[in-house]
């Protein structure tokens, strides 16, 4: 009959300092995090808080996606329609809402000078409002 070996393992991990296996695992946890940070600096409209992310981050010239955040004191809000530009001569463009999470998405062509700052129409209530989010471009 086989010996099983499972007894000395178990033996060996209650032994071992259950905390240093938690700090091992939170580093682990850390170092695959990334090293993603914020392409712009939250603004705010009414009451809510607006984020704007890119993908790619940082945002390169040409077609790039957008994601605007909208949170309140209560957590997102899903009820307000977002557009936005990256020149002024453009027209508007709905941002596709990302179910009822606050999270509101669209693609726009961004370059260096007039096109460097994206713009995000707020439109919620009745009450509009237009935020400028300047985008640093990567090379």
């Amino acid at each position: 009959m086989q010996k099983n070996n499972l007894y000395p393992a178990v033996n060996l991990l209650r032994s071992t300092n259950v905390k240093h296996i938690k700090l091992f695992f939170l580093v682990l946890l850390v170092a695959c995090g990334g090293d993603r940070v914020a392409d712009t600096q939250p603004q705010k409209w009414q009451d809510a808080e607006v984020r704007v992310e890119s993908r790619p981050s940082p945002p390169r010239p040409g077609v790039n996606e957008f994601l605007v955040i909208v949170t309140g004191k209560r957590g997102p809000i899903h009820d307000v329609m977002v557009s936005v530009r990256t020149d002024d001569q453009d027209q508007w463009i709905q941002a596709i809402q990302d179910g009822e999470v606050g999270v509101y998405r669209r693609a726009a062509k961004v370059a260096p000078g007039t096109r460097s700052v994206l713009q995000v129409q707020m439109k919620r209530n009745g009450v509009e409002g237009v935020l400028r989010f300047p985008l640093n471009l990567s090379p």
